[in-house]
């Protein structure tokens, strides 16, 4: 029986090398890689004197109780893929022999590879004496996975917890052979460690034989873990070689409570003045941020949520603002507060001491002016738009009618860019002053008036009147409606009057203390020239009777310009008459006067105030009439 076994052993030994023993010698690779739909090529290659009379292909799976089934036959008289057989169609052998090196070679070829390929591959050659020797071949198939797809929780992570928490989730798909799935944090790979860090990991053979590997991430965060970069990395195998591909970095939410607050008030950097926008915000060192609260002076304020907004601010907003926060991560029993302190500037206003003042010529004045400010202030006193002097008090001393008008007292804020101000009235007594002669406007072609102005100073203010008369008759004129200005010191007084004859204008100003009056001729003129006259500009702010420039007074329209052309026309006829009788009578010889006592009118100089007019170049009645009582020449058919 002993003898038996070994013997049997030893044959066994014979049968499985019998590559080597045989005595035909065949030479294969042990392993042939390939990619999935690729083409393999697998070589047997024998050593014979002559060609192998010959060769089949068998194709086995791995173990050792496995058969093995014939895929591929060929002698010197026929070649057989077998039929129906997972190859048929997709194998083909190509043969040659070198006779000089007594060598012959089958190459098998499979095109479009498959999963179901990966075996081993049997090559058997006969030569003509019923020797054979056998190789084989292991044929192994790769497939690239996709590219790893990592997804972190979308919620996030307390640092509180007390087991690793899931952070992470990578896939990768259709790999072979199964591809293996490393962790990274910020470039440091990560290994199963308890209570810190573990790896959960789920692989699943899909129905074409390709792998899907799933890989969970659980670790235990902390507050450092807020800004690490996470990561998945795949290797797997190709033909020849080893590769390895990472999927994109992601961050996770870290909730951690907390521990600070700090208060900001907007704006920062500049002071806070009455009506301005405030804002006051509150902001914990945790994740995510607590509950805030405001208190001022004890009372709590409505707020949105971190942010505090006080708009309008008074000074009574002045003071400190509390901020309390309140954080679910530890419990509501962790308050943690933080105060601030704002100042709410402030100018009051201007007060004037005293409010109005009326003076005597001669007298003096002291004007104090004051505003309560929380910050330094800068006061100065102005008149007409000039800085008259800086500080609280102004002197006025010995007052005159220049001494009147309204003062301005300015207080400014140079650190908040503040001011205000409050005028105050100085008026001085005395009887009217006339300041300048009877002002006389430009012509108005329209209506051929001119506007007369009279300025006069005073307090209390005087009231203008107006006395109009004509130079050669003496007879007066009912003066027209007056404007009147009121200015800081005095009143104009304006009339529009019409010269169609030499007339002499009377302005009379008078108040309770005096009288003053000053006439001016105005004398008649023709209607192409402009009146050149001598007039005063003034300003109604002056103290000293500025003047004041009006438009000419405009025609009236409507039913008023016919009632004015109705009257002219009337007046026109009335002298065309009386001109025509006094003609008569000179010719008769009944009116005494005679060329002796004639009084040339057009050739009186006039005034340098006169305003001097020409009549038209046509003779008219009023020409003729004005010649014959002068005793000018007659027309040359008289």
């Amino acid at each position: 029986m002993t003898l038996r076994y070994i013997a049997l052993v030893i044959a066994g030994l014979g049968v499985l090398t019998c590559k080597t023993w045989a005595m035909v010698d065949v030479n294969m690779e042990d392993r042939v890689d390939v990619s999935l739909k690729g083409q393999a090529e697998i070589s047997c290659i024998y050593n014979l004197e002559e060609q192998a009379k010959m060769i089949v292909w068998f194709t086995k799976l791995p173990g050792r109780d496995q058969s093995r089934r014939r895929i591929y036959y060929y002698d010197d008289q026929k070649e057989i893929i077998e039929e129906g057989s997972e190859y048929a169609g997709r194998i083909s052998v190509t043969h040659s022999y070198d006779p000089q090196n007594a060598r012959g070679s089958a190459l098998l070829i499979i095109n479009n590879v498959q999963l179901s390929d990966q075996k081993d591959f049997i090559c058997s050659i006969h030569d003509v004496s019923a020797d054979m020797g056998e190789g084989h071949t292991r044929l192994q198939i790769f497939n690239s996975p996709s590219l790893p797809v990592i997804e972190g929780v979308p919620k996030g992570i307390s640092v509180t917890e007390e087991e690793p928490s899931k952070v992470a989730h990578c896939k990768v798909d259709n790999g072979y052979p199964r591809p293996n799935i490393t962790w990274y944090k910020d470039r440091f790979p990560l290994q199963q460690s308890d209570g810190e860090v573990r790896i959960a990991e789920f692989e699943t053979i899909k129905a074409n034989g390709l792998f899907t590997i799933e890989s969970d991430l659980y670790i235990r965060v902390q507050r450092t873990d807020e800004h690490a970069l996470f990561y998945c990395e795949v290797k797997y195998f190709v033909p020849g070689a080893l590769k390895m591909t990472e999927s994109k970095e992601i961050n996770i939410t870290v909730h951690y409570p907390t521990t600070e607050v700090t208060v900001y008030v907007n704006p920062p950097d500049r002071l806070i003045k009455e009506g301005d926008t405030v804002e006051i915000r509150c902001e914990g060192n945790g994740n995510p941020q607590p509950v805030f609260s405001f208190t001022h002076k004890g009372e709590d304020l409505s707020s949105n949520n971190e942010m505090l907004l006080l708009e309008n601010v008074k000074r009574s907003d002045s003071g400190t603002y509390v901020c309390q926060s309140f954080d679910f991560e530890l419990g509501f029993d962790a308050e943690i507060t933080q105060d601030v302190n704002i100042t709410v500037h402030y100018l009051d206003q201007v007060v004037v001491i005293p409010e109005e003042a009326v003076l005597k010529q001669g007298e003096d004045l002291s004007l104090t002016c004051n505003a309560l400010s929380s910050l330094p202030t800068l006061t100065a006193w102005y008149k007409d738009g000039t800085q008259l002097v800086k500080g609280h008090v102004l002197e006025l001393h010995n007052a005159s009618f220049d001494t009147a008008g309204s003062y301005i007292c300015g207080v400014t804020v140079p650190s908040l860019d503040l001011e205000k101000q409050k005028p105050v009235r100085v008026s001085v007594q005395g009887k009217p002053r006339i300041t300048e002669e009877i002002a006389v406007g430009p012509l108005n072609k329209a209506d051929r008036s001119v506007n007369l102005t009279c300025y006069a100073e005073g307090y209390p203010f005087p009231t203008i009147a107006w006395n109009i008369s004509d130079q050669r008759t003496g007879e007066p004129i009912p003066p027209p409606e007056a404007v009147s200005l009121k200015t800081d010191t005095g009143i104009f007084s304006i009339i529009s009057v019409k010269a169609m004859s030499e007339l002499t204008a009377k302005c009379t100003a008078s108040n309770e203390l005096g009288t003053e009056e000053v006439s001016r001729n105005i004398a008649a003129s023709t209607s192409t020239k402009v009146a050149r006259v001598r007039s005063t500009s003034t300003q109604a702010t002056s103290t000293k009777g500025p003047g004041l420039t009006l438009p000419p007074k405009q025609p009236r329209t409507g039913g008023g310009s016919g009632v004015i052309i109705a009257v002219i026309i009337i007046c026109l006829l009335l002298i065309a008459i009386l001109g025509s009788v006094l003609y008569f009578l000179y010719k008769k010889g009944k009116l005494p006067c005679g060329r002796s006592g004639k009084q040339d009118f057009t050739k009186e100089k006039a005034s340098k105030d006169d305003i001097v007019m020409e009549m038209k170049s046509g003779k008219s009645e009023e020409a003729v009439l004005l010649q014959g009582v002068n005793g000018d020449k007659k027309s040359p058919t008289d």
